[in-house]
């Protein structure tokens, strides 16, 4: 019978099978794509072939297939690991909920997330959530975070619970779509998807007084349908996000706005530091490109950084 996989719990999987049953599975061995060593051999937003186990009460069952993904988004397990965590599978676009405090949100982890999205071709949409909390400089400086991202062509807005700003806005962007939602913990992802589709019942929780960071209430991926067609992949509050397998020479590449110049730099090997004829440089000079990318662009290629 084929299903997807709407919940990873560990060892055991929730699918969902066509008839809209939920069953238990389990894997039956060990499964290792695309020759990397993942912590998750299968992921939520899956779609498995499993056989219900004879003999049995509980109606389990054993996953024997996973088909293939069109698309996935992965990030590496741990700063000090070698193995790496597939997020979710299966995905039309990507949502980053982000904030300028309470906790804020690094500029250097939105353009990691914004990366390793384009390198599997899921568009993403950035939401700057807590909207109502953004008074006086703050407000000028969101407005120059989201001029950055909308110059390059990425759909970004404001939000807030409190006043309800763009919530409507987000639930035409979501509806009759697979959208993995994730971001720091502490963000505000799971109330807002309680205010567009009340039904979901997430759990919210406090920031920590002591470090302003968001306390973990999302444990495991899961899958849930949104009230008004759709389906979102809610995410454990994401504190780092570690580049997975890029060639230095790839990084630019990913970057939206340098790719119309890549090709004109001198070296076809540039890696946009300080080689002569790099057209890449100077449209950073020309101020076609935003210093702020060119940074992360930096922090990531020399891995720098490389963890907020």
């Amino acid at each position: 019978m084929r299903g997807v996989v709407v919940k990873s719990t560990g060892s055991w999987y929730q699918v969902k099978n066509q008839e809209g049953h939920l069953i238990q599975c389990r894997i039956k061995g060990k499964f290792r794509l695309d020759g990397i060593k993942h912590t998750n051999p299968i992921a939520v937003g899956d779609f498995v072939e499993y056989e219900v186990e004879d003999n049995n009460e509980q109606n389990t069952a054993v996953i024997h297939q996973i088909y293939d993904r069109k698309n996935y988004i992965i990030r590496k397990s741990s700063n000090l690991s070698k193995q790496t965590h597939i997020i979710a599978s299966n995905i039309d676009q990507a949502l980053l909920v982000a904030a300028l405090v309470q906790p804020q949100t690094s500029l250097g982890f939105i353009d990691r997330f914004i990366m390793t999205a384009e390198a599997y071709h899921i568009p993403t949409i950035v939401v700057f959530n807590k909207s109502d909390l953004y008074e006086g400089g703050l407000e000028d400086i969101l407005n120059e975070t989201m001029s950055i991202y909308q110059n390059i062509g990425y759909t970004c807005f404001e939000t807030s619970v409190i006043s309800g700003k763009n919530t409507d806005k987000l639930k035409s962007i979501l509806k009759n779509k697979t959208s993995l939602v994730a971001g720091h913990s502490g963000v505000g992802k799971s109330s807002l998807l309680n205010h567009i589709s009340p039904g979901l019942n997430l759990k919210t929780g406090d920031i920590s007084n002591f470090s302003q960071k968001g306390t973990h209430t999302t444990t495991f991926a899961e899958m849930f349908d949104l009230s008004f067609g759709g389906h979102i992949i809610d995410t454990p509050g994401i504190k780092e996000f570690g580049i997975v397998d890029f060639n230095e020479s790839e990084i630019s590449h990913y970057f939206k706005e340098m790719r119309p110049y890549i090709t004109q730099c001198r070296f076809n090997n540039c890696k946009h530091l300080n080689e002569p004829g790099c057209a890449v440089k100077e449209a950073l000079v020309n101020g076609k490109i935003a210093q702020e990318r060119f940074d992360s662009y930096m922090n990531i290629l020399t891995k720098k950084d490389y963890y907020e």
